[in-house]
């Protein structure tokens, strides 16, 4: 009956129908395993929300100064028992999850300090806040504070063998970045960040073990706070907000290092007392409680998005099979317009602005030309279904997100489709 109305609607070959329904059978035991993760998840966040006993009165706006705004509190409160933080400062006005990251450095970072960065070089909006590229200004480099990076092994993953000696007496930082980024590697696990930790606090307990837990949330049972990090952030417009939230960025962690953000984001003495919220809070709360279901429907796409390119031939990481650490899926194209097509295919599938076709654009924050395909209800939601990808070789996409799986399916058969008609496969 499916394929029959993917048939009827949209034009796809039974040819291509049927490897799908192939596939399917295949990954069945996957899904199952991501559905085990989520329920856990789940678990875990309502028992957050009965613990931090959340009612209808949290999330009525407040005005002015915000003094007494219980709704602000609680969501801190509840954000910071879900991730096993000490405290937490969740607010709308962090409007992505560079700006919240940006926060949680400057912050708990002063003059001739020196923050490591042992996933290899951060992704660009990161690189330029830091100073490490773009001459931006107020980069931290103009206040002293310096940097190092520690690449990753030729497998990907974290050089433990050297991350002991690249710390130095300035590092007062250490910086794991979760997510692959714009980068061909595997995510970092919660194992991985365990194991840096212990190496780590052994050198030096006052380091401040800091992770861009984006992508990241939800996607296995524990999360960082939990396997020895002192802080992380991250973007409610991605998994946690649950493809509702409208904006905002979250930072938990130890309280020290919450009230230096507190002080930093508003003013020293004033801490978290302040802080309007003018809008309506129900969709922070409302899209963290639907986080882990939300996060399984992206990475059930992504599982099959892997499965389905793979099968026509185009290299994908993680695979199929593969233990996922975020939501990111990657694709390998044999050349530009291949990419170009296959995003522009995603862009046709969304269920909003589906008849705009992207085209590279120089974005800011970024020295190559990107394209974006992000159909979304809210503008930039990297939860929802989206594939973006810089011009450059090798040519790969960045698929992530999918509110719902049957958009992500239908989004891979049309690109399919598309390259089918144009004789690419």
């Amino acid at each position: 009956m499916e394929n029959k109305f993917l048939q009827s609607l949209y034009q796809i070959d039974m040819s291509i129908l049927e490897k799908s329904s192939m596939v399917e059978k295949e990954i069945t035991p996957f899904f199952n395993q991501v559905e085990k993760i989520a329920n856990c998840n789940q678990y875990k966040v309502i028992k957050a929300f009965q613990d931090c006993n959340i009612a209808e009165t949290h999330f009525y706006p407040s005005s002015g100064y915000g003094y007494g705004d219980l709704g602000r509190e609680k969501l801190d409160q509840l954000f910071a028992k879900v991730f096993k933080g000490e405290d937490a400062i969740v607010r709308q006005s962090l409007t992505s999850g560079t700006v919240a990251i940006n926060l949680a450095i400057a912050a708990n970072l002063r003059p001739n300090d020196e923050i490591l960065f042992i996933t290899g070089k951060p992704y660009d909006t990161i690189a330029q806040a830091i100073g490490l590229t773009g001459n931006q200004p107020g980069a931290l480099s103009e206040y002293g504070i310096t940097n190092r990076t520690l690449e990753l092994n030729s497998d990907g993953n974290i050089n433990f063998k050297k991350l002991k000696e690249a710390i130095s007496k300035k590092t007062a930082m250490v910086f794991i970045q979760r997510s692959r980024g714009y980068e061909w590697r595997s995510p970092v696990m919660c194992e991985d960040i365990k194991n840096a930790a212990n190496i780590i606090k052994k050198i030096n307990e006052k380091i401040i073990i800091f992770v861009d837990n984006c992508y990241g949330e939800f996607v296995e049972t524990i999360e960082p706070l939990e396997c020895g990090a002192d802080l992380i952030a991250g973007s409610l417009i991605k998994n946690p907000g649950g493809g509702i939230a409208p904006s905002g960025g979250y930072i938990v962690g130890k309280k020290t290092l919450i009230e230096q953000c507190a002080s930093r984001l508003y003013s020293p003495g004033l801490h978290k007392e302040v802080g309007s919220s003018t809008g309506d809070k129900r969709l922070l709360f409302q899209g963290l409680y639907l986080a882990p279901k939300t996060v399984s429907e992206a990475l059930k796409g992504a599982i099959y998005a892997a499965a389905m390119l793979k099968e026509f031939g185009y290299d994908t990481s993680p695979s199929p099979d593969e233990i996922r650490g975020d939501i990111i899926q990657l694709i390998r194209f044999n050349n530009e317009e291949e990419l170009i097509s296959f995003c522009q295919s995603i862009q046709k599938s969304s269920p909003v602005d589906s008849h705009v076709t992207p085209y590279p654009w120089d974005m800011p924050g970024y020295d190559e030309k990107v394209i974006m395909a992000a159909g979304t209800f809210v503008q930039g939601a990297s939860i929802e279904f989206s594939a973006d990808a810089p011009l450059k070789e090798p040519y790969i996409a960045y698929l992530q997100g999918g509110l719902v799986y049957s958009q992500i399916k239908l989004g891979i058969l049309r690109s399919l489709q598309t390259m089918k008609n144009s004789e690419i496969i």
